[in-house]
């Protein structure tokens, strides 16, 4: 049997976009001589719809969509994802099923059987479990199918959440020769390899290939990377369709084959970019603009900014102040240049020193402090947002997880933006981007990168003036809010002394309602600020 992997792009609520691409998909099927072709998890209207799926109209849009799909299905056996009516009694209205159709006919439904409800997952708001595992025969084989995390229950690799039953154990007793996954598994730098052992345990356990398509693209702040997998019965890769891009693979064979491994500074970068360019297209914007300091995180912004939409569809501001260092202008200025893109420069101290003058009066006997740094920043924010307005263009905020982590940042200032483009890499990780960016040519000036960090808001300032060397933050950061550990176990594992643990926790909790106002920010960790994770703003809990 000759089967297709149709790893997909969709846009949530694009129903006839989307069935372009199926039926497109479906003709590259039928041309190559397949026999069955398997999309991605509720590719029919993208995942995840979220409330959209509460809307009965947009139910009806996706039953109209697939039987718009059927014709095209003459001569084939297709598998797509869709959310559908759940006719029988239940909780919720609707199933996360798979359709499966042979020769333009619709022969069935699977309907998902595990429903996550952590990370960045709510699906028990929505769907009713299925309730069982049908067994098809399709051209003289067994296939069973599975829509994404029935496979991972099995693997224990997931321990957020417990469930009563393990459909891999369930689909053994059935002994399929065929086992097919519809996904929608969401990026982060640590899911490929993750994803590859839960595929390769549950074909072992049910000594029978497996397929997994995913979904690809970017959907608002969860990117999903693709990286479709085939493993053979003893959990061998058989192939894996290429991260951050749509792709269709027929494979006739399940004869393992020698698969490059997955370089992740560069699938980072690959993610971000993918989710740059889809929150733009999707959206219906084409230009962004952004402040260029001189500084690291506003460098590689641009650089994947330029990736992404192309040097014509980037702007570069560049508001320098009285503090801004004539190196920090230049860096600017190289930095444009090497991108190609358009550099305006537009200085903020006139305004500033008008702002001065009109506040003194109200900061009588008040000395300098971080109010009239903040004033700076807020300033270059109003400017972007000008440009935003008058030209159409979406301004993209450059703080890192970091700083954002511990509220060094400015409201109404560097976090203005319509896209937070770095907010969950961290800062180590954003200078291994930066030499990844100049790999082949130097496009972020050396000075860039070996210059110590600075805000650049008061004479000779250093980040390091306000913050714990940035090493010790991520150390802490990751720990504590990717992995949950105490304190305490931080502080040892780490060799950190547990005050300085303790202060940048508390700092991570005071920071919480800045965060909470911050742009959308683009989800590359197992962890982000962005979406998944939920805190209150206001609470009194101490580690």
């Amino acid at each position: 049997m000759k089967i297709t992997l149709a790893q997909l792009n969709p846009t949530i609520g694009d129903f006839s976009g989307n069935e372009r691409k199926i039926v497109q998909a479906i003709e590259a099927a039928k041309n190559s001589g397949s026999d069955l072709i398997l999309f991605s998890e509720l590719v029919i209207c993208g995942y995840p719809p979220e409330d959209l799926l509460l809307h009965r109209d947009f139910i009806e849009q996706a039953e109209k969509t697939l039987n718009n799909i059927l014709p095209s299905t003459k001569g084939i056996v297709a598998i797509i994802g869709l959310p559908r009516r759940n006719n029988d009694k239940g909780e919720k209205p609707l199933h996360n099923s798979a359709a499966l159709i042979k020769d333009g006919k619709l022969i069935g439904y699977q309907d998902k059987m595990l429903l996550p409800t952590y990370d960045v997952f709510d699906e028990k708001r929505y769907f009713e479990s299925g309730s069982e595992f049908k067994i098809y025969e399709i051209f003289g084989k067994k296939v069973a199918i599975t829509i994404c995390e029935d496979l991972w229950h099995h693997s224990e690799l997931v321990n957020e959440t417990r469930y009563q039953i393990d459909p891999v154990t369930l689909i053994k007793e059935l002994k399929a020769d065929l086992v097919l996954n519809l996904s929608a598994s969401p990026y982060n730098q640590q899911k490929y390899n993750a994803r590859l052992k839960v595929v390769q345990k549950a074909a072992k356990t049910l000594n029978a290939p497996l397929i997994l398509v995913n979904q690809v693209g970017g959907n608002d702040s969860i990117l999903f990377d693709g990286n479709s997998l085939v493993v053979d019965q003893n959990g061998e890769l058989v192939t894996r369709l290429p991260g951050f891009q749509e792709a269709i693979e027929t494979i006739e064979d399940f004869i393992p084959k020698n698969i490059p491994s997955v370089d992740p500074i560069e699938d980072l970068y690959q993610a971000l970019v993918m989710g740059v360019r889809d929150y733009f297209y999707k959206s219906g914007f084409k230009k962004a603009c952004l402040g260029l300091s001189g500084g690291i995180d506003s460098a590689v912004v641009a650089a994947i900014a330029v990736q992404a939409l192309g040097s014509e569809n980037v702007i570069g501001v560049s508001m320098p102040s009285r503090y801004s260092s004539q190196g920090s202008k230049k860096d600017a200025q190289d930095l444009a240049s090497a991108l190609g893109i358009e550099l305006k420069t537009i200085p903020i101290e006139k305004p500033y020193q008008a702002f001065l003058d009109l506040l003194t009066p109200s900061f009588e006997n008040k000395a300098p402090d971080v109010t009239e740094e903040n004033l700076q920043a807020r300033m270059r924010g109003v400017i972007l947002m000008a440009l935003s307005n008058k030209f159409g263009y979406i301004v993209l905020s450059t703080g890192n997880k970091s700083e954002l982590a511990m509220g060094y940042s400015t409201l109404y200032g560097d976090l203005t933006g319509g896209l937070s483009v770095i907010a969950d890499v961290s800062k180590a990780k954003v200078y291994e981007l930066a030499r990844f960016i100049n790999r082949d040519k130097i496009l972020i000036p050396a000075s860039t990168i070996e210059k110590p960090p600075s805000a650049e808001l008061r004479p000779n300032q250093k980040d390091s003036d306000s913050l714990p060397p940035y090493p010790i933050i991520d150390q802490v950061l990751e720990a504590y809010v990717e992995r949950n550990e105490t304190p305490a176990d931080i502080a040892k594992n780490s060799n950190i002394d547990i005050a300085v643990v303790k202060s940048i926790i508390d700092r991570i909790y005071n920071a919480e309602y800045k965060r909470r106002q911050a742009p959308p920010g683009l989800r590359v960790s197992s962890k982000s600020f962005s979406v998944g994770r939920k805190f209150p703003i206001v609470q009194r809990f101490k580690n």
